[in-house]
Order: C-alpha cells, then sequence, then structure tokens
C-alpha cells in the first residue's frame, strides 16, 4: 500500500510541477517557478506534519511526502539553476537566488507548521492504517 501511495503521489507532483514550469516566467532567466515550487512544497509539507502526520497511516504519510511532495519540490533543481545563472555570469543573482531559496522555503515550512498546530479539526481526523 505504501508503494502505491508513493507512486501515485510522485505521478501528481510531478505533473503540479511541470505545469508550474510552464506557466509561471518560462522565458525567464530566474528560476522563479523553481523558487515557487520549493516554497509552496514547504509551506505544505510544515502543515501536514503539524497537522496531519500525528494521527495518519504510514501508507499516507509516504504517499503526501515523498511521494507527492518530494516530486513536487527538488533540490536538485535548485542546484542547476544556481549552476546555469553562475554559468550565464550572473553570479550575484545565484547567491541572491540561493539566499531567497532558503530563507523564504524556512519560513514557508515554519508558518505551515505553526498553522498547523494550530488550525483546530473539528471533527478529528481519524484514518484507519
Amino acid at each position: 500500500m505504501t508503494l502505491v501511495a508513493v507512486v501515485l503521489g510522485a505521478i501528481l507532483g510531478t505533473g503540479l510541477r511541470l505545469g508550474i514550469d510552464q506557466l509561471v516566467a518560462p522565458d525567464s532567466a530566474f528560476p522563479w517557478a523553481t523558487l515557487l515550487i520549493n516554497v509552496v512544497g514547504s509551506f505544505v509539507l510544515g502543515l501536514l506534519v503539524a497537522r496531519v502526520w500525528p494521527s495518519a497511516p504510514a501508507w499516507l504519510r509516504a504517499g503526501l511526502g515523498t511521494g507527492l511532495l518530494g516530486s513536487f519540490t527538488t533540490f536538485s533543481a535548485v542546484i542547476i539553476s544556481l549552476l546555469t545563472l553562475t554559468a550565464a555570469g550572473m553570479t550575484v543573482v545565484a547567491v541572491g537566488y540561493l539566499v531567497a531559496s532558503l530563507v523564504f522555503g524556512f519560513a514557508a515550512a515554519l508558518v505551515g507548521v505553526r498553522i498547523g498546530v494550530r488550525a483546530p479539526v473539528d471533527p478529528p481526523i481519524a484514518v484507519d492504517e
């Protein structure tokens, strides 16, 4: 069941990533889509960890975390964007992108966790494993 959840999550996450890559500034030298994807993914994962993980079965955590969000966000895309910017002589922009990715990703995850911890669940989430 866990493997199926991860595969299905990965299919959805990859499709979402491709769609956003094609819609958000595809002709820009700056990797806006990758930054947006990673910040949104950090927020959603933070929210899920705080809100859903405590009561979710392992297969659901794997499907949403490793599958959906693991395929939606990716550190390798950040590295490729950094290499591309640097090779184009845009070292200052590359450093700015790296800092923005880390700062906004961390902040988004923190906000997601805080919202998840404070958000009331009525009725409580009950998932059978």
